[in-house]
């Protein structure tokens, strides 16, 4: 079954620094209580070790990207990280589409689509903000759950485990000096877009 699309768009843009000069701060759930000690914007993404990595992670703006993206070879070895997660049962209950260049205005062509049947009262620019949406970033990669029946394996843990492949997606892209960022949208949650993705009951 094809639970959902998850999308994870991939630029270039060495130690993403926000347009804004706020502090960011770091918190735990510890009663109310939040962990103390300001993660400044220019800390942000320190891949200096491991544990600065996990301890300053933020996302990029999918706005603010822009090219070049990542090369074949630098693609692979991101899936191949992505890919060490849990997995209870060894399902691999995930896949992966890779939108590049003309795939992506193909997607925005039937994100448009859809719009324009369910919103018929939109206007112009909302048509084209849907059409631009897989064209923020000069890399998009779709991460599809895709559950199975199992005796053992309850549908949630394999849903759990293709997110932990959007994170460790994530954390790869940063330590590899691209920007990154997670979005879903309602696209990845509508039935005739994935049927026209290609993407199976």
């Amino acid at each position: 079954m094809v639970n959902a699309l998850w999308r994870v768009l991939i630029n270039l843009r060495q130690c993403y620094s926000g347009t804004k000069k706020a502090t960011f701060f770091r918190s735990r759930i510890l009663g109310k209580k939040k962990l103390e000690g300001p993660v400044r914007a220019e800390d942000l993404n320190d891949c200096s070790s491991v544990l600065r990595l996990l301890e300053t992670r933020r996302s990029a703006s999918a706005k603010a990207m822009s090219g070049p993206g990542p090369s074949a070879e630098q693609i692979d070895r991101l899936l191949e990280i992505a890919v060490r997660v849990p997995d209870h049962g060894k399902l691999a209950p995930w896949r992966f589409i890779v939108f590049e260049k003309d795939a992506r205005t193909k997607v925005g062509d039937i994100l448009a689509s859809r719009w324009a049947e369910l919103y018929p009262a939109h206007g112009d620019d909302m048509l084209a903000m849907q059409r631009a949406t897989f064209e923020r970033a000069p890399l998009v990669i779709g991460v599809v759950s895709h559950t199975v029946e199992h005796p053992k394996v309850p549908e949630i843990e394999q849903i759990l485990s293709a997110g932990a492949v959007c994170h460790n997606m994530l954390l790869a892209a940063t330590a590899m000096g691209f920007a990154a960022q997670w979005i879903s949208g309602w696209y990845a949650y509508d039935r005739p877009v994935l049927d026209a993705i290609g993407l199976a009951r």
